[in-house]
């Protein structure tokens, strides 16, 4: 298998189609409702219908929540309000129809695929069609060791590139990105620090289950300490995912790149479908044009990314539950403004004046 060069996505991936755009931009100003009227939807739409190259734009038909899923050695560090190697139980909540995203994903028509990345748990508490991509066990604690060797970095790039591509060829219009993690949002703010040149207190954040003042000094010392360890590395995106990412946080990268390879829309979540989209932006600047952030998650890191992103997120809601939920949460509203943009009437043509100029 030849070295994986994610600095070829730069070649790889175009822009969605720009005059695609301002052809849904003219025909909304030809619409019955006012410009403007319909606030940010009108924004959605177009944005929408350029990924899709077509104008009108088509309804999402085929929605699908993806959820990437792993454990992270740097939970042994205290950093998290979730017990050390717990994930598997956050993927069976899931999976039994008890977690948030599932049941919003019941309730809008959206299809959930968790994939196993590296959970640290026996195989045959999952399903066979879970776990059988997973890439390691785990992940090195990132303030002392590397989460991956440079081999599985590039094997979970090349599983998130396979899911896009199953993704792709499956039908999937638009995906609702996620992970299901625990450590996760550790290594997402070690990587934005990293990529942003700012310092670990500027990053961290709470976590999906708020942690208490100790725990958040244990973690902000965590990132600081794995910040030294992933700044040699900077210039290398397959390196710095070996020293101070993880499974999960690889595959993402990979599979956002190649869903903007495949022209897959992306609604992101929170700070960890983030900080992989700063890598990815790293590797092929046209990336971001893809993706859409779904939700304000309160955590510093994934505002510091987005900003760094030029994506502005839909919702705010203080939704700090993760799995994907915050970004689900905006699907109705990209659902609507595509429904609206296709069938909306166009204003009646004004009638000429048949009198002429004669008093």
């Amino acid at each position: 298998m030849t070295t994986l060069n994610l600095d070829d996505f730069s070649d790889l991936i175009e822009r969605p189609d720009g005059g695609v755009r301002r052809d849904a931009e003219e025909r909304r100003e030809r619409l019955a409702v006012p410009a403007g009227a319909l606030g940010r939807l009108d924004e959605l739409a177009e944005w929408l219908a350029a990924a899709q190259g077509r104008v009108p734009v088509r309804p999402i038909e085929r929605p699908r929540v993806v959820l990437f899923a792993a454990d992270h050695g740097i939970a042994a560090a205290g950093v998290s309000a979730r017990t050390p190697g717990g994930a598997h139980a956050l993927v069976r909540s899931v999976l039994d129809g008890n977690s948030p995203v599932s049941i919003l994903a019941g309730r809008l028509g959206a299809g959930v695929r968790i994939v196993d990345a590296g959970l640290d748990c026996e195989p045959g508490l999952l399903p066979e069609d879970v776990v059988r991509h997973r890439v390691r066990r785990g992940s090195g604690r990132i303030d002392v060791e590397d989460a991956l060797t440079r081999e599985e970095a590039e094997a979970a790039l090349r599983l998130g590139m396979r899911i896009a591509d199953e993704e792709a060829d499956s039908g999937t219009d638009l995906v609702v990105l996620g992970d299901l993690s625990v450590g996760g949002t550790t290594v997402a703010a070690t990587l934005v620090a990293a990529l942003c040149g700012t310092d670990a207190s500027v990053v961290t954040g709470r976590g999906g289950r708020p942690v208490d003042d100790l725990t958040w000094m244990r973690k902000c010392a965590a990132i600081r300490d794995a910040l030294r360890r992933a700044r040699p590395v900077l210039g290398d995106q397959v390196a710095l995912l070996a020293a101070v990412g993880g499974a999960d946080v690889a595959a993402i990268t990979g599979f956002l790149l190649q869903c903007a390879v495949r022209r897959t829309p992306v609604i992101l979540d929170g700070v960890v479908s983030a900080a992989c989209g700063l890598v990815a932006q790293r590797a092929a600047f046209r990336a971001p044009d893809w993706w859409l952030a779904g939700q304000a998650s309160g955590e510093p890191g994934q505002a510091k990314a987005l900003d760094r992103m030029a994506l502005n997120p839909v919702l705010d809601h203080g939704v700090t539950v993760g799995e994907g939920t915050g970004a689900l949460l905006a699907l109705p509203l990209v659902q609507a403004a595509a429904a609206l943009a296709a069938e909306l009437p166009e204003q009646a043509a004004q009638e000429p004046n048949d009198q002429g100029d004669t008093p």
